[in-house]
Formats: structure tokens, C-alpha cells, sequence
């Protein structure tokens, strides 16, 4: 019974310690700058822009593959200039990234999303669209899944783009680089709101992004190479802990494929596969194969 008992509290701990799900700000997560700009009010946690600057944060912990959720309500009224993020991102400058970037705009007009995925350190894979909701005025749920096949965008568990893994054709997937998790808001009206034209009003500042609902499903992974091999093996013997690696997560259902459909035509306002003044010969990933 004793050698039951300790197995039992062995295989607790190696759960633990890859396995991660919480709705708590501070198990996860931690200032990255002007902690002075964030807030806690209960469950909740504002960042705060001003002129003076703006604020963000990140996991403590680093994961290769899972899926990483947070709950936000977005800057309400005149938010033109102002960005606010939701990304994961490895380090160094071949790094990995998916971004989530919410582009502030005059009272009245709609949020856009901008979506970006870099690999290896190179980007330049911006995708736009409207949401079909008005984003300041509840909380809404903001995804990204990664597994070895795909990384999926998700917007209250609609999908709204996917990066599929076609290192088959030779296009680079990120599935090496342990990636954090991190928010912040700033100020970015170069370029954020009409492309720049329209800049940022600070009388209407501070500008505030609330958050709630922080979750991270994944494997913790520091870099070290035996836990990079647990994290790349583990959903071939234990799909139940490393589920986002089971068959079914491989590609879109049916459903999620229809509701990516929809958005696309939908939603969709600005595609880099479509930007031939961009790219004159469109980027490998974008072919259908």
C-alpha cells in the first residue's frame, strides 16, 4: 500500500509539473514592466496606457505546445492609436511568435484584429478582420492552440486562423522554441489606427484593457533537452495529459472548418496570401496543398 501511495504522489508530481491550469493572475503570470500600470480589483486585472507609458505582462513559466486562454474586455470609447496583445513568443532573434494585436480606433468604429505568425524570426504574416461583437463592452475569450500539426487563433472558441504545419512542402513550423505567454498595451498610433492617420487623444486617457479568466493548458518546458523530449514525445504515449496532441486536434472538425469559412468571408479584411504589391510571388504557405 505504502509503494502504491509514493507512485501515486511521483506520478502527482509529474503531472504537475507539465500539466498547468489556473485562472489565478499570480500563479501564472507576473508584471513585465510599469507594474505600476497594472490594477488588481478582484478577479479581475486592468493595464493602464497613458501618456507617461503603457504596461504588460508575462508567465513565469515557458511551454512547448498546449493552449494558453485569457478572458478581455477591451479599451472602451476612443481608443484610436492604442494596441493591446495577447501573443506567446520565444527568445532570441529566431524566435517564435503568435500574435493576437487589437487595434484601437474612434469612438464608433469597429476593433480590428490583426494576427501574425512569426517562425524562425521571420514574420510578415499579418491577416486583419473585424469582430462581429463589440469587444469593450463584455469580456470575450481570446485562444491560441499549438500543437505538432497546427497553431489555431480563437476567438470565443471560433476559430479565425490557421497555421498548419507543411513542413512536408519544406515551409519551417515552430516545434522546437519553449514559448512564454504574454499581454501588454501601448501606444502605437504610427501605424495602429487608419494606418497611423489617425493618432492617439490623451485627454481620454487612461486607456484600459481588463483581463480575467487566465488558463494555461500546456507542457512547462525551460529549454533543458530532457524536458524539450518530454514535451515533443509525450503526446505519443499519454494523450490524456498531452491532449492537445490527440488525432482530433490534428485539424479543424467539420463545424470549426464552417465557422472559419464563415469568418473568412465574413470578417476577413486583410489577407498577406492576397497582397501581391507585397509579395509578387505569394509565400510558400499560402499554396494549397
Amino acid at each position: 500500500m505504502e509503494s502504491r501511495l509514493s507512485w501515486f504522489l511521483l506520478y502527482a508530481l509529474m503531472v504537475g509539473s507539465i500539466w498547468v491550469h489556473s485562472a489565478r493572475f499570480d500563479e501564472l503570470f507576473q508584471p513585465s514592466w510599469a507594474s505600476d500600470h497594472l490594477e488588481y480589483q478582484g478577479e479581475t486585472l486592468k493595464l493602464k496606457l497613458d501618456s507617461s507609458s503603457g504596461a504588460g505582462f508575462a508567465s513565469k513559466n515557458k511551454y512547448l505546445f498546449g493552449k494558453a486562454t485569457m478572458q478581455i474586455k477591451l479599451v472602451e470609447g476612443d481608443s484610436a492609436g492604442t494596441v493591446t496583445a495577447f501573443y506567446m513568443a520565444s527568445d532570441g532573434p529566431a524566435h517564435n511568435e503568435f500574435d493576437f494585436e487589437f487595434l484601437g480606433n474612434t469612438t464608433g468604429e469597429p476593433y480590428l484584429v490583426q494576427t501574425n505568425v512569426y517562425v524562425n524570426g521571420v514574420g510578415n504574416r499579418e491577416q486583419r478582420l473585424n469582430l462581429w461583437f463589440d469587444p469593450t463592452k463584455d469580456f470575450h475569450y481570446y485562444s491560441l492552440l499549438w500543437n505538432h500539426q497546427q497553431v489555431v487563433f480563437m476567438v470565443d472558441d471560433t476559430p479565425v486562423r490557421v497555421f498548419s504545419n507543411k513542413e512536408k512542402q519544406g515551409i519551417p513550423f515552430p516545434k522546437d522554441q519553449a514559448m512564454g505567454v504574454y499581454s501588454s498595451i501601448w501606444n502605437a498610433d504610427d501605424w495602429a489606427t487608419q494606418g497611423g492617420r489617425v493618432k492617439t487623444d490623451w485627454s481620454h486617457a487612461p486607456f484600459i484593457s481588463t483581463y480575467r479568466g487566465f488558463e494555461i493548458d500546456g507542457c512547462e518546458c525551460s529549454g533543458k533537452p530532457e524536458e524539450m523530449g518530454r514535451c515533443q514525445t509525450g503526446g505519443q504515449t499519454d494523450q490524456e495529459r498531452f491532449w492537445w496532441e490527440k488525432p482530433v486536434l490534428a485539424e479543424l472538425s467539420v463545424h470549426q472548418t464552417h465557422q472559419l469559412m464563415w469568418v473568412r468571408a465574413k470578417q476577413l479584411v486583410y489577407d498577406y496570401c492576397t497582397d501581391t504589391a507585397r509579395f509578387p510571388t505569394k509565400p510558400a504557405e499560402c499554396e494549397r496543398r
